[in-house]
């Protein structure tokens, strides 16, 4: 009984070691099928995917070799296109004398042009580099040997000497020191006196600084316009003015004794007329006229000649219909006789006798137009939005002088008058003949 006992546990386990036998080897299969089912599947999505990556990657170099496209741009008034910054242009000046234009931009240079090669072929421009910074504004002295920038990182201004060499050119010293900071608002403008005797810096929180040439503070001024978003020195070195939220223009003097010395800035005067905010305005060379450019859609000009002391008040001469937007610059010519409104990338210039709509320069830039600016002799007309600047014949302004001159010369009496008369006529067809005659390639 207990032999037989024996024997059936026996077979009973031998039973059990053949079923785990039997399920452990089939268990051996099943994960080698697996593993070659994975296998397969690995290849094939590596397959896949191999001629898409290599295709994904000869794209990612591609881009990296493309160079972004370059804003093409033609216009028969079109003088020169000056092309040496690598970065976005953002603020333009004329020297004094007419012999340069300055511009800065955010690739931490400032360069200086000879307007006397806008004609020329080939632009050539001098480099004054800003260390561990870059330049958002730059102005030129009064005697055109110096310029000021405001310092987009340190806030301050900071002023560069121009050092003249034997061969002609310049080299560009910075000051040891920048101004102190004291504006808590991002800035707008700076500009220094045709006199020497001041500079202005502005910033949005309604904030006008007037300071020393040395950096000393003389003065601050609260506009009280809620917002600044335009102030400049008038060219007479006189007068500061601002323009924001509020729909007026308030300028101010800044008063010097006989000695030299600093008293006061005095309330001036106020060009009051628009319905809505002013973006900027400017004046013309004598300070006798100005310009606003509104957000209700109008431009106005105004006779600015007036006695303020005697409580006598500017007065306009014209209202003109026109398009601006946010940021939107104006530019008066010196002379008077032309006013220049951007619109974004576009660029309207009106004759300020008629208020007629004279060009329209449309997709000057591929970006939003940063300045816009005449030169001294009111030749050129120079605006930037992108790394390049363009720089155009002033036909409006010839065309003007033209009709001006004929209607003068309808009225002359004497004839030495009406034989200068004539002589200038012809010089300034002549001039715009040739502007028109002779487009950039």
């Amino acid at each position: 009984m207990e032999v037989a006992a024996l024997v059936a546990l026996t077979l009973l386990l031998g039973a059990l070691v053949i079923l785990v036998a039997f399920a452990v080897g089939r268990r051996k299969e099943e994960i080698k099928e697996e593993t070659e089912q994975a296998a397969e599947s690995s290849a094939e999505a590596s397959a896949a995917k191999g001629p898409t990556s290599k295709k994904q990657k000869q794209d990612k170099q591609r881009s990296r070799k493309d160079k972004p496209a370059q804003h093409n741009f033609s216009h028969p008034l079109l003088a020169a296109s000056l092309k040496g910054h690598s970065g976005n242009v953002t603020c333009l000046d004329f020297s004094s004398n007419g012999k340069y234009l300055a511009s800065c931009a955010d690739d931490r240079t400032i360069r200086i042009w000879s307007t006397k090669d806008f004609l020329e072929r080939e632009h050539k421009c001098l480099r004054a580099n800003v260390e561990l910074d870059h330049a958002m504004l730059v102005r030129f002295s009064p005697d055109s040997r110096a310029f000021i920038t405001w310092l987009a990182n340190g806030d301050a201004i900071r002023i560069f000497k121009m050092i003249k060499k034997d061969d002609g050119t310049f080299s560009f010293k910075a000051a040891s020191e920048d101004f102190l900071q004291k504006h808590k608002a991002p800035i707008v403008n700076i500009g220094i006196a045709e006199t020497g005797k001041f500079i202005m810096s502005a910033s949005t929180d309604t904030t006008i600084l007037i300071w020393d040439l040395k950096g000393e503070l003389l003065a601050s001024i609260n506009t009280n316009q809620m917002t600044n978003s335009y102030a400049a020195v008038s060219p007479c070195g006189r007068f500061v003015a601002s323009c924001g939220f509020t729909p007026d223009v308030k300028v101010w003097e800044v008063c010097f004794g006989k000695g030299g010395e600093f008293r006061e800035v005095a309330r001036a005067f106020d060009l009051k007329g628009h319905s809505a905010g002013v973006h900027a305005f400017d004046f013309s060379n004598d300070s006798h006229r100005m310009v606003t450019v509104s957000k209700d859609g109008t431009w106005k000009l105004w006779n600015t000649d007036v006695e303020y002391k005697k409580q006598q008040d500017p007065y306009l001469l014209r209202t003109v219909p026109c398009s601006s937007s946010d940021g939107s610059r104006v530019a008066l010519s010196p002379d008077g006789r032309v006013v220049a409104i951007s619109d974004g990338c576009n660029v309207a210039m009106f004759d300020t006798t008629t208020g007629k709509l004279e060009e329209e320069l449309r997709g000057v830039h591929s970006q939003g137009i940063t300045d816009l600016r005449f030169d001294i002799n009111s030749r050129f007309l120079a605006c930037s939005g992108d790394k390049a600047i363009r720089v155009f014949h002033n036909a409006p302004g010839y065309r003007v002088a033209i009709r001006d001159m004929q209607d003068m010369l309808k009225k002359a009496q004497n004839e030495a008058m009406k034989q200068r008369l004539q002589q200038q006529i012809r010089e300034a067809q002549s001039a715009l003949d040739a502007a028109l005659a002779a487009p950039v390639e």
